[in-house]
């Protein structure tokens, strides 16, 4: 399909699905381009910032919220940029998919009782990859 997909994960929230965000980001890359593949780098650092260098993360970040088809994020590790990126695209009208562990995780209620996001709780890793293929093909 080649549409542009913005991935969300955690980054200064915690790191510990890094590997998780690479397997999905590869799997969305089998047919789609993901304009944050850098979430599933697993030698991303997360202490790196400072005024300048966040000013610009939110200006790209935001770019490609802008630029994007949709947005899957996993939210299993709690992160206030995702939760921040979760409003931005519900107001740009971007279609919204969040995973989370629900053997890890309570999903935010703000994110939870929100009908305009698209929320696929899972138990194994396995289960979240034909729900984004099926995502993919709409």
């Amino acid at each position: 399909m080649n549409r542009k997909v913005y991935f969300a994960g955690s980054i200064r929230g915690g790191r510990s699905d890094a590997a998780f965000y690479n397997r999905m980001i590869t799997f969305i890359k089998k047919t789609d381009t993901v304009l944050t593949e850098h979430i599933g780098n697993l030698s991303l650092s997360f202490l790196e910032h400072g005024e300048d260098h966040d000013v610009q993360i939110y200006l790209q970040d935001t770019a490609w919220l802008r630029e994007c088809d949709l947005v899957i994020a996993e939210c299993t590790s709690p992160s206030l940029g995702v939760g921040y990126e979760m409003a931005y695209a519900e107001k740009l009208g971007k279609p919204v998919y969040i995973f989370y562990n629900r053997k890890k995780a309570s999903l935010s209620a703000m994110l939870a009782g929100d009908s305009y996001f698209h929320i696929f709780p899972y138990d194994q890793e396995e289960e979240v990859f034909p729900v984004i293929e099926r995502i993919l093909e709409q």
